[in-house]
């Protein structure tokens, strides 16, 4: 994958701040949103813990709103804004030095915070070693017949952690390429095989 794509540079954000409010803005939409909700953010001068922490539900949903969902992704959003400025004074070098399954556990505890969100965030943002696993991850995975039909988010995880060195960097980047791959390949209909770096390794043929 790296030889066909090389470096895919990501996360996208400037700052950790913004790979965080990116992790939660980004369900169920394309970056290109989520860019003009940060722009927006922005531009309001909002893109601070604690003023995030003080705006209002309907102001932040406005600014947020080319993220789509942006009522349920502005309640999420403060959720998880909340939790930092109350348990890190919006600290994100205090936060981050919170061990990883610790502090997994505790993202997770946050309302509409899930298990890519919360890895993106420890990935991403704070350079924990913690695989990402996204819709493109489990369907290249099934499609080569490396894990079943049934398997969940956790035992996906577990694939590439216990047959990975334990590497942010590597991590970060193998996600990205995984992803690349999916977007450009493994699609959910018409995969295009031929064209696919992973290609010339067995695989369940898709349907």
């Amino acid at each position: 994958m790296f030889r066909a794509y090389g470096p895919r540079h990501w996360w996208p954000g400037e700052t950790p701040l913004e790979v965080i409010v990116g992790a939660v803005l980004t369900q169920n939409t394309a970056w290109s949103n989520v860019e003009r909700a940060i722009a927006n953010l922005k531009s309001a001068g909002a893109l601070d813990w604690h003023r995030l922490d003080r705006m209002d539900h309907a102001r932040l949903a406005e600014l947020i709103r080319p993220a789509g969902y942006f009522n349920v992704k502005a309640r999420r959003l403060k959720n998880l804004v909340r939790w930092i400025v109350q348990r890190f004074d919006g600290d994100l070098k205090a936060m981050f030095a919170v061990p990883t399954s610790s502090l997994r556990e505790e993202l997770l505890g946050v309302s509409g915070i899930g298990r890519e969100t919360a890895d993106s965030i420890l990935l991403y943002a704070g350079g924990h070693a913690t695989f990402v696993v996204d819709a493109y991850t489990a369907r290249i995975l099934r499609r080569h017949g490396l894990i079943d039909e049934q398997a969940d988010y956790e035992q996906i995880k577990e694939v590439f952690e216990a047959n990975l060195p334990e590497d942010p960097a590597l991590f970060n980047e193998y996600h990205a390429l995984l992803v690349e791959v999916g977007k450009r390949c493994c699609r959910p209909r018409n995969p295009r095989c031929g064209e696919c770096p992973l290609d010339p390794f067995d695989h369940t043929p898709s349907p």
